[in-house]
């Protein structure tokens, strides 16, 4: 189920890859952490990874660890991601500040004022796209950052209403086409807007395709612009395609409270589910 809007001009893959009728777990990895949130593909052979402790933690595909980074404040870590440079960035709300890890040194590299940062993803251009919310004024935002400077703000449709609603769970993703793409789990919804910030589309799963309520949490997009969105309550993952279009769900591969999601070059899935595990899901 959507609601569409204007469309903007698309990018797409030159090669079209099928979706497999039966999706399969081609390794289960094991980490560290009692609750797991986030996944980001390091080299496509290593995983960066952050959960309910105070440290981010790099994995290889064999589930060693082969890092552990400890944030500049002690506080847990929201969100994670790399930037174009291989940088790793990560977003602190109690601190409100935006930080990156150069080897061994951490450098606070953005501090806000009246906003807190949450969610946090990197863009083919090399910006940073962070979600925000004012506890003061109860409001929510995507801020697109360009070398660590404020580019551009996104918060209301062309008639004035608010996108997104006022809670903190929103993963944010850039898809191939350059749309925005947000993970509402307040609004059980995920909200789509152009690299412009025009409103494209809600995506609010088609009726009768789930048992319990859809709260999307981690959200993902692959190079033919499909978005795929983690569904903790269902145990699955919904694979849209770039206009909203349900195609299909990911949920015969024993899936338990699936989180974080982050794709390979190879287009290959990684989920990082609640209890600490990460499963790479060959579905396409």
């Amino acid at each position: 189920m959507k609601e569409s809007e204007a469309v903007s001009p698309h990018l797409y893959s030159h090669t079209v890859k099928p979706l497999l009728d039966e999706p399969k777990i081609i390794s289960t990895i094991k980490t560290e952490y009692n609750e797991l949130h986030h996944v980001t593909c390091f080299l496509d052979d290593q995983l960066y990874t952050g959960g309910n402790g105070t440290s981010m933690r790099l994995y290889n595909l064999k589930g060693k660890l082969l890092k552990s980074i400890q944030t500049k404040s002690g506080n847990k870590p929201c969100d994670i991601a790399l930037m174009k440079n291989g940088h790793l960035v990560y977003t602190d709300p109690l601190a409100r500040t935006i930080n990156i890890v150069k080897t061994k040194k951490i450098q606070e590299m953005i501090r806000l004022q009246g906003w807190e940062p949450y969610y946090v993803c990197s863009t083919s251009s090399g910006d940073l796209l962070v979600t925000m919310l004012s506890i003061d004024t109860e409001q929510s935002k995507v801020v697109r950052y360009s070398d660590f400077s404020e580019k551009q703000s996104i918060h209301s449709d062309d008639k004035g209403r608010p996108l997104y609603s006022y809670t903190d769970i929103k993963y944010i993703c850039e898809n191939r086409n350059l749309d925005i793409c947000v993970s509402d789990f307040r609004a059980q919804a995920v909200v789509v807007v152009n690299q412009e910030g025009k409103f494209r589309f809600r995506y609010t799963c088609p009726p009768s395709t789930n048992k319990e309520t859809f709260n999307p949490t981690g959200i993902t997009t692959n190079s033919q612009s499909q978005i795929l969105i983690a569904d903790s309550n269902n145990n699955c993952i919904h694979i849209v395609d770039k206009d909203g279009q349900f195609l299909r769900h990911i949920d015969n591969c024993d899936l338990i409270l699936p989180w974080g999601l982050c794709v390979d070059t190879n287009d290959e899935l990684f989920v990082a589910e609640l209890r600490g595990c990460v499963k790479k899901i060959k579905y396409i």
